[in-house]
């Protein structure tokens, strides 16, 4: 079989596995309010499967390494860990401004819940399950074939798709309640192109999407814009702003500048 057709074929039986872990866990959840934490870990479980089968124990070793490694310039620390948080802090800021929201700001009130909550987030929040599938498995398959951009737009659009059962639990009422799913599907799409930034010029690390996943999520509870009426829509200019000044500066090919 060409290796192409190979990747291709790797890829649709990561997204079978992943969807049917996912929401087969999910599906309890939201019939009858029964959680299960195994559900968001379906990215990993299709990425371990299909690696051990394709590249055996030591495939799997080296992609856990790739979740340790940090060795890629330090300077990107900014952009993965204060990227989002400042998008969030500014749309937070526009809503108190232009809409006359007052905000909870609960975390700054008790800073130690912030390091307790990025703890939280990295291991049960969503990074860990996720990023060693989407980015650490699928991004790569997907850039084989397509422009770096293109990659980042089409894992986005699975990406915000997978998400579909959460707007259906009631436990998760409280975070998705105040979501329209177009928004946060958009959202979805701009946010894979800045992961995919991120994680080409970080030499492909796993540590840095999953501190970048982490931060991202963290910033939605440091600023609650998303409360507000319009900070969805704020926090989406914003971020379509900044990803259309990466791709000019960048280049949507490779949304990396070439090493010299």
């Amino acid at each position: 079989m060409p290796k192409r057709e190979f990747e291709s074929k790797n890829l649709f039986l990561f997204l079978l596995i992943t969807f049917a872990w996912s929401w087969g866990f999910w599906l309890p959840e939201i019939l009858w309010d029964v959680r299960l934490f195994a559900a968001p870990f379906g990215p990993m479980v299709g990425a371990l499967v299909l690696t051990h089968m394709n590249r055996g124990s030591e495939g799997v070793k080296t992609l856990f390494k790739r979740g340790a490694d940090f060795s890629f310039r330090k300077i990107w620390l900014v952009p993965t860990l204060f990227l989002i948080p400042f998008i969030y802090a500014l749309s937070l800021f526009l809503a108190m401004r232009l809409d006359d929201f007052v905000p909870d700001l609960v975390a700054f009130s008790q800073p130690i819940i912030i390091p307790i909550a990025f703890l939280y987030i990295l291991i049960l929040g969503g990074p860990l399950a996720e990023e060693f599938g989407w980015r650490g498995y699928a991004l790569d398959r997907f850039q084989a074939r397509f422009s770096a951009l293109g990659s980042g737009i089409i894992l986005g659009v699975i990406w915000g798709l997978w998400h579909i059962p959460l707007f259906y639990m009631p436990s998760q009422q409280a975070v998705y309640s105040n979501i329209p799913f177009l928004g946060f599907f958009v959202g979805a799409i701009f946010l894979s192109i800045l992961f995919t930034w991120i994680y080409n010029n970080t030499g492909r690390s796993i540590l840095a999407v999953l501190l970048f996943h982490t931060t991202s999520n963290l910033a939605v509870f440091l600023f609650p814009a998303m409360e507000s009426e319009f900070g969805g829509l704020y926090s989406i200019i914003i971020n379509f702003l900044i990803v259309v000044v990466i791709v000019l500066v960048y280049g949507a090919r490779r949304l990396k500048r070439p090493e010299h």
